[in-house]
């Protein structure tokens, strides 16, 4: 017997040409490095990646062919995020916090053909040129006029692309989309994306358990779209016909909740350093934006989420949404939702579970490998996070080197250490190389970081080991205060002291000005690492 089902591909494509007829005329809304407004509609956004992928077939891209984008988040680059894939080619969005010289180390790794750049990015782009042998380079222009210098106009380019478009026919395993790693372990590793697992990942992160997107949400990304899809807002936000408005290169705290506020955004996702930074701003002028809408989610991944953001924001009517993924799950893998059984729960509890990094996903497999094997969900027992799914990447674009991050059965090594609840909530406990082993025993950096950040004085902290000669291993605490504010290392030592084992306490604390961030704003204990290779005063 066969199924009686049509087999029509999962492809980007269906969801360009929803977008450009069911929701022509719902907004995209970009901020300009002048901090003006561009607004247009799905409808211009349809015409004009259609015209880009016509332009791109015509400049010879073949299908699987890399296009690069060296691009703050803005209409435009959403433009690429659709023209490139209905082009048949593949969009290599590139990270413009990297260094230059890794920049063009992954340019060369992927063979991009094309890049489409910002001009206000063009002296990045100038530190690597003479690395990277692009066929052509074509500039975006905000302010800079381009005729006349060594690049091809935007909008001229999209001007050769005029004139009768079809899409160019791709199977929907066909990659679409690649992102490098943030290179934190070794070289930046690729991760490709196809047609199929971007518009499932679409899918399921839009349902109500889920990111909860609808054609009535107003959607900002501030998580930049050179870095993991945007995690995925661009494609799922656009499947639903919400609005999207797009903050350009002006991510400071008191910028987006501008954005925010004049445009009434209701969802958005970022790294916790940046809901750190909007909670100051509310609480320094709890009056200034009148206009937030309450009950805004903010999705926040990249790192582990302190309980008292989630607390602190709630009073202004921001909601956090714990998440977890990363470049090689699409990346969104799991997302905090309170279950019902878990309603009558209280306040507290909700909020430890809400910080949790959530259950898994709708499609993703997950599974807590420790040294005894498959771990029970016990909310005890850890091991490293495996999982395994239809938008789990099972290699890396040519490294054949990093195999070991795959077990002989076919699950994806994370490299996150955590347990799983009785529930099915996750809760990591660190990643694999942050945790701490003092006297043979793990201590997690990340618990002890999070209590730190609830001291009120406290605005970041991170917790390091350092060599002992008797422990192996001992916890540094590096902490920056909040302007204004002041503390002690015994006043610290005290918050911690009854909520941890004192074995567990940090032997040092050290305050300094700012921890070093990767370059999706994540703390870079490396830098940490190295800045403290001993113990303070002891070098």
């Amino acid at each position: 017997m066969k199924a009686t089902m049509m087999t029509t591909p999962l492809s980007l494509n269906t969801i360009l040409e929803r977008a450009g007829s069911l929701f022509k005329n719902v907004p995209v809304i970009s901020r300009r490095p002048d901090k003006s407004l561009h607004r247009y509609t799905y409808a211009d956004m349809y015409v004009r990646a259609r015209q880009l992928a016509n332009a791109l077939v015509r400049a010879g891209i073949k299908p699987g062919d890399r296009v690069a984008t060296l691009m703050w988040n803005h209409y435009a680059h959403l433009e690429c995020y659709y023209g490139v894939p209905a082009a048949g080619g593949v969009l290599h969005t590139l990270n413009l916090r990297l260094y230059p010289e890794d920049i063009a180390y992954i340019a060369n790794h992927a063979k991009d053909r094309i890049l489409i750049v910002d001009d206000c990015l063009l002296p990045l782009y100038e530190k690597f040129k003479s690395e990277v042998k692009f066929e052509k380079v074509i500039v975006f222009g905000f302010e800079r006029d381009v005729h006349g210098a060594p690049y091809e106009d935007y909008e001229a380019f999209l001007k050769s692309g005029e004139g009768a478009f079809e899409y160019v026919e791709v199977d929907e395993n066909a990659p679409c989309g690649m992102c490098y790693t943030s290179g934190t372990t070794g070289k930046p590793k690729g991760v490709v994306y196809s047609h199929r697992s971007s518009v499932l990942h679409a899918l399921t992160m839009s349902l109500p358990d889920a990111t909860c997107l609808s054609m009535r949400d107003v959607v900002l990304p501030v998580v930049p779209m050179f870095h993991a899809n945007a995690w995925g807002l661009a494609y799922s936000a656009a499947m639903v016909g919400a609005t999207q408005v797009f903050p350009g290169p002006h991510l400071d705290a008191e910028s987006l909740l501008d954005l925010f506020d004049a445009t009434g955004v209701t969802f958005t996702g970022g790294v916790p350093t940046i809901w750190m930074g909007v909670l100051q701003c509310l609480q320094r002028e709890p009056k200034r934006w009148k206009n937030l809408k309450r009950g805004m989610r903010l999705m926040v991944g990249g790192s582990a989420v302190p309980p008292s953001l989630i607390e602190a924001l709630d009073k202004f009517g921001l909601n956090i949404l714990a998440a977890w993924g990363l470049t090689e799950t699409s990346p969104l893998a799991s997302i905090g939702r309170i279950r019902p059984e878990l309603d009558d729960r209280s306040e507290a509890e909700k909020v430890r579970i809400r910080a949790r990094a959530g259950l898994p996903l709708p499609l993703v497999d997950l599974r807590i490998f420790g040294d005894d094997g498959v771990a029970p969900w016990d909310g005890e027992t850890v091991g490293e996070i495996e999982c395994r799914g239809p938008f789990i990447t099972g290699s890396y674009h040519e490294r054949p080197d990093a195999a070991d991050r795959f077990s002989a059965d076919g699950w994806f090594k994370t490299g996150d250490v955590a347990n799983l609840t009785a529930e099915g909530y996750i809760q990591i406990t660190d990643r694999a190389k942050d945790l701490i082993k003092s006297g043979g025993e793990w201590i997690s950096s990340q618990a002890l970081e999070n209590e730190l950040m609830a001291h009120p004085s406290v605005a970041e902290a991170a917790v390091i080991a350092v060599a002992h000669e008797k422990w192996m291993e001992r916890p540094l605490a590096c902490v920056v205060l909040k302007k204004g504010s002041s503390a002690t290392k015994d006043e610290l030592r005290a918050h911690l002291k009854g909520k941890f084992a004192d074995w567990w306490l940090p032997d040092d604390i050290v305050f300094i000005d700012a921890i070093p961030r990767t370059s999706t704003g994540k703390f870079q204990k490396l830098k940490l690492r190295e800045m403290f290779p001993t113990w303070p005063g002891n070098a």
